[in-house]
This record gives C-alpha cells, structure tokens and sequence, in this order.
C-alpha cells in the first residue's frame, strides 16, 4: 500500500507501474473561479493550484490515521494519480463553496481543491462545471522569482491551456514535496508553501531535463502526447541533493553544474 505523504513505493518506481491502470481511478477535483468581469490571471492560477495540492496533501484531514480523507486520498495515490481542473462563477461558485475542501487566494485566483473522487462518479455540483474556459493570460512580463523560491518551471515547447497548465504545476508541487525530506518539508510548509510558476526559455530547459531534478510527464489523457514532460520542479533543498546552485532561478548564466551521468529520464514520473 503507498503513503502519499510519504511518497514510499511511490517515488520513484511506483509512479510507471502499470498496475496503477487496473484499479479503480481517481482524480483529484480542483475548481477555478473564473468571474466574467475579473478572471484570475494565468500566473495567479496556476500558483495557486499548486499551493491547493500541497494544502491538501498536508490537510489533516488527509494525514491523520483516521482522517475522513485520508481512504479516498490513498486510493488516489495507489491509482493514476490524475488532477481534473474546472471552473465555476457566481451561484455556481457558491455551490462548490458549499462542498468539503480547502480554498486557496493567490493574487488574482481563487482555487478550491475537494477530495479525490472516482473519475466516474463526481458530486453533481462539480461535475455539471466546465472543463473548457479555462485559458486565460498574464497582463505584462513577469518578474523573475526571487532567490531561494521554489519554482516549477514549464515547458517551452508545449501549448497548453491555462487549465491543463494548472493541472500540472499541481503534478510538479506534489513530487517536489513527495521528494523533499522531513526538514525541508517543514520549512516549506512554514513558509506557506511559498513558490512560482514560470515558462522556461529553451536552453534553460534542456539543462533542467538533465539536473536530476524531478520532472513530471503527461499520461496522454489530454491535450499532449503521452510522456510529454510538462514541469521540472526546482527547490532548493533539491538542488542541494543533486549539487546544483541554491538559487531557484535559471541554471544558465555561467553556472551551470549538471550532474555527472544523470539521466534525462531517471527523475521522470509520468501522472
């Protein structure tokens, strides 16, 4: 049986065993208010979905041993690990307000993050919501994440909509703290889980595939091909461990130190 908290069995071998596909499949519900006259901003958005994945997976409701979500989250866990982003405004809003889960305000964005249901049997509150409508942008240039910030970093080369972008900044969260020992996770958490989102320029990226630095890629369900990798997530207690500048910014620039033979796959978990 896997410990999500933990990550045992789960990271690394667990996550490409394809006894995963057999079980009964869950996802992880998370909903976006999306208000005609003030979206969230894509940045926001998707910070702030990563930030409800680490809420959750720290909630106590999920880490107790008789948490009332821990069953469903374990299940998740055991599973495809899969996260379905929708979104809601108004008395839709409200409606999915009303149900058990954690509420996350990053700038612009409202995410609301629900236990993991089964693919097939959403409560009806979240599943009349929209899937589409979820591509949204950023009004300017964003600024660079200030040092030592926990950042996942996006792939250049891969268009995806604001939702399915959401979806996997919260993949990259949740293999960062999976992969982060007992300290780290305590200093991240008491930081608020403070992090960054942000689009990688191409040079950059290639050396982050080969940092040893956990990468997520795509399962295929939507919009990109299966094994796409999608997020690389960059913390600094990680890149201590693979021997990488502490910085949580690009590693080119004069500073690049990739890992002696590490592998462009080694560190890939597919959701």
């Amino acid at each position: 049986m896997t410990d999500f908290n933990t990550g045992d069995e789960v990271v690394p071998a667990g996550m490409q065993d394809a006894r995963r596909d057999e079980g009964a499949q869950y996802a992880l519900p998370l909903v976006i208010r999306v208000e005609r006259a003030t979206p969230p901003t894509r940045t926001d958005a998707l910070e702030a979905a990563a930030q409800a994945v680490l809420r959750f997976l720290t909630d106590p409701r999920v880490t107790g041993p008789d948490g009332e979500w821990e069953q469903a989250a374990r299940a998740w866990t055991d599973a495809r690990i899969r996260k379905v982003v929708r979104r809601a405004r108004g008395a839709a809003w409200e409606r999915a307000c009303a149900l058990p889960g954690i509420t996350v305000e990053r700038g612009t964005a409202q995410v609301r993050v629900y236990p993991p249901v089964p693919v097939d049997e959403w409560p009806a509150d979240l599943a009349k919501l929209q899937v589409s409508g979820t591509d949204f942008g950023d009004p300017s240039t964003l600024a660079a994440p200030e040092p030592g910030t926990p950042v996942l970093w996006l792939n250049p080369r891969l268009p995806m909509t604001a939702g399915k972008s959401m979806a996997q900044a919260g993949h990259g969260a949740q293999l960062v703290w999976w992969e982060l020992d007992a300290a780290g996770r305590a200093v991240w958490e008491e930081a608020g889980f403070e992090l960054a989102v942000r689009v990688a320029d191409a040079e950059q990226w290639a050396e982050l595939l080969h940092s040893g630095l956990p990468v997520v890629t795509d399962g295929g369900f939507t919009e990109v091909a299966p094994g796409s990798a999608t997020v690389v997530g960059d913390h600094p207690s990680l890149r201590a461990a693979v021997r990488l500048p502490r910085r949580g910014i690009p590693i080119s620039g004069g500073t690049k130190r990739v890992v002696e033979g590490a592998s462009p796959t080694r560190n890939r978990y597919t959701f």
